[in-house]
């Protein structure tokens, strides 16, 4: 049997060789599409990034929860859309209702929403993510133009979303 003597002199290799068979190790535990993990690598997940096969409808009632950043477009809101476009919006706290009172074209369909998510990515947003019910309508939609920037985000949560006649 051999043995392996470490002096003071040798720390700093025996430290490398240790960490590069550490590193080695820890690289072999990631789960392989082959692996009984279901075919599925593990990764952290990401939000999707992927244009939706949603399909807005002509018609349709949602709740928007607009948050996050230095915005005229704050608080939560009940929008009624019909024909494309936001027929009707009551806010539901008082920062809502300041903007249905003084800006009510600011109020958005979701198409809207969807739109800004868009052009944020265009505009290489550092943040710009979604995240989407069964059916691919957003849930949720987080934009930070500038991640050291102060109160340039912008969170959307989207619920109650119903469409016309369903």
């Amino acid at each position: 049997m051999t043995s392996l003597r470490i002096t003071p002199r040798s720390l700093p290799a025996a430290a490398l060789v240790g960490g590069l068979l550490f590193a080695t190790a820890a690289c072999g535990t990631e789960a392989s599409p082959s692996s009984g993990s279901g075919g599925k690598a593990e990764s952290k997940p990401t939000p999707e990034r992927t244009t939706t096969t949603w399909e807005e409808p002509a018609s349709y009632v949602y709740t928007m929860t607009s948050s996050e950043g230095e915005r005229n477009l704050i608080g939560t809101f009940r929008v009624t859309v019909r024909d494309g476009k936001v027929a009707k919006a009551v806010g539901l706290d008082d920062s809502a209702r300041r903007v249905v009172r003084q800006s009510p074209g600011e109020v958005p369909t979701i198409g809207g929403l969807l739109e800004e998510l868009e052009q944020a990515r265009r505009d290489n947003a550092d943040e710009a993510e979604a995240e989407y019910a069964p059916d691919g309508h957003p849930v949720r939609i987080s934009l930070d133009w500038e991640k050291n920037a102060i109160d340039d985000e912008a969170l959307y949560v989207i619920s109650g979303y119903a469409p016309a006649g369903g």
